[in-house]
């Protein structure tokens, strides 16, 4: 899976479980649907690791998400929430602790058990409580959940949260059957039961996922496909000639590299988005026993000199890189929120390239140059070409930056574990700023693989999730980033253009500004 395009982050929860091939009695992949519209196959660039809602943790399971299992709010094409399951937007109380989501009525799971608000609060607590939760910190600030009536769930905050109701658009939202909890159990991932178009049908683990209409889906006369079955191509050459032979319908992230011969295709359709995501390099400052154990000393250069991570990153030419792997596709930044979001400063103040500047920075540093660094990057990623290329950078300035190609469900084990010096990785990003900081940058964040302990920037963060309103949520992510930029255990280097690649045969797919196809309408002709 190739950071650049693919990972984006996909951090990991790869639960072994998850990935156990399993079946539902009754369902086919193949079987023929009432609605007539074929059953399609997307092109995945990754495995998505277990799919289930609490544990999950990777950018393709939410792709997979969007088939089986919805949420209280989604995200429309401008990033903003917008009603799924919950009926209207969330009521927040003049304190702001005390948020009120009123939900639709008339629906049921894909067990055929109703959905209602006292699922959604054994879902919460499940996501507040599991061991192993990915969603534990994502909600930290719920204090309790309350289900007053069928219809209305009642989340008690133990301090003001703006970012809720974009937590409730990603996993956080998923709703799962308490029915179908209670039967599986922490093997719920093996056979996962939720509101959507399709149920889940069965898993052939690293090569495929299968999903069957459902009867029970609410909008179910909406639903023309048979089902959808998920295929993980990792390479990303391989994934481009399944798409232009047919073997599959669709095929998301696509190497921008191979675009233009695709858009030659007259067979195929290639449409394309600006996503939230950013890809980086990660500097381990002091992940030393583990991304969720305390700080500790880490014996590597980077990590031991702020000068030195200052020098790394004047040495990177963000434009050359975006002109010489992706030909311009991407977005060239040095900040972790997406260039659509209100949040962002005006002006973003910028560490220059200026590879002279570096050089010094390397000399005064008193070391032996050229100074060694490893630059850990995905295996069979697509990525060799850009790691390679800042590699030249690099030793140009006084480094000497080996490249350590990992399997990517390694690599990401590594991130974790504080096994590696700089890794090349990215994160598929989030509607509030907050979900692009917490957890990332934080004091034990489950996804901080730089391992930074900053009480200052702690502070910083939670503060500005605290406040409401763009100008003063705004104005509290500017002071955040200056700090943030002066600590460096990521260097940002640009924003994703995601393409997603279809048959001429498949159409009504609903392809978001968020990267991630939705097949609820969609049909395949032929």
């Amino acid at each position: 899976m190739r950071p650049p395009v693919r990972v984006s982050i996909a951090l990991f929860a790869v639960a072994a479980a998850g990935l156990a091939a399993c079946s539902t009695p009754g369902a086919s992949p193949t079987t023929s649907s009432s609605g007539g519209g074929g059953t399609i196959t997307m092109a995945l660039a990754s495995d998505p690791g277990t799919i289930d809602p609490s544990l999950a943790n990777t950018f393709d399971a939410r792709v997979v998400f969007q088939a089986f299992c919805q949420k209280l709010y989604d995200a429309n094409n401008a990033l903003q929430p917008v009603p799924q399951l919950a009926a209207a937007l969330p009521k927040t109380s003049a304190d702001g602790l005390t948020v009120t989501v009123p939900l639709r009525s008339g629906i049921k799971f894909n067990d055929g058990t109703p959905f209602n608000a006292a699922a959604v609060k054994t879902s919460i607590e499940r996501d507040l409580t599991l061991p192993g939760s990915a969603r534990a910190k994502e909600i930290a600030a719920v204090k309790s959940v309350d289900a007053p009536n069928p219809t209305t769930v009642v989340f008690h905050l133990s301090r003001p949260f703006s970012p809720l109701v974009a937590q409730l658009t990603d996993r956080a939202g998923l709703v799962m059957s308490p029915t179908a909890l209670k039967k599986e159990g922490d093997k719920f991932g093996d056979n996962p039961v939720c509101v959507g178009p399709f149920k889940y049908s069965s898993r052939v683990s690293g090569t495929s996922l299968s999903f069957v209409k459902s009867n029970f889906y609410y909008d179910a006369s909406k639903v023309k496909a048979a089902g959808v079955t998920f295929k993980i191509i990792s390479d990303p050459t391989t994934m481009a000639e399944n798409l232009q032979s047919g073997d599959v319908d669709a095929a998301e992230q696509l190497n921008p590299t191979d675009i233009p011969r695709l858009k030659a295709d007259s067979s195929l359709v290639i449409k394309s988005v600006s996503a939230p995501s950013y890809q980086g390099i990660t500097i381990n400052v002091s992940n030393a026993h583990g991304d969720t154990s305390p700080a500790g000393p880490v014996n590597t250069p980077l990590a031991k000199s702020p000068q030195l991570r200052e020098a790394f990153e004047m040495a990177l030419d963000r434009n050359t890189i975006n002109k010489v792997v992706w030909n311009n596709a991407q977005s060239v930044d040095c900040l972790p929120f997406p260039l659509q979001m209100v949040y962002r400063p005006d002006n973003a103040n910028c560490t220059p390239y200026d590879p002279n500047k570096a050089k010094q920075l390397v000399a005064a540093s008193g070391m032996k140059t050229p100074i060694p660094v490893t630059l850990m990057i995905p295996a069979d990623s697509g990525v060799d070409r850009m790691a390679q290329v800042i590699q030249s950078m690099e030793n140009k300035v006084g480094f000497n930056l080996t490249i350590k190609p990992v399997d990517f469900t390694s690599a990401l084990a590594a991130g974790k574990a504080g096994k590696f010096d700089t890794f090349l990785i990215g994160w598929s990003g989030r509607l509030d700023p907050d979900g692009d900081l917490s957890d990332l940058v934080t004091t034990d964040g489950s996804n901080d693989y730089s391992g930074l302990q900053n009480p200052q920037l702690d502070k910083d963060i939670q503060q500005a999730a605290a406040v409401s309103g763009v100008p003063a949520r705004k104005a509290a992510y500017a002071k955040t980033l200056q700090l943030l930029q002066q600590l460096r255990p990521i260097i940002y280097l640009y924003h994703d253009t995601w393409f997603l690649g279809m048959s001429k045969k498949l159409t009504g797919v609903d392809y978001r500004t968020d990267g991630m196809a939705r097949f609820t309408t969609a049909s395949l002709s032929g």
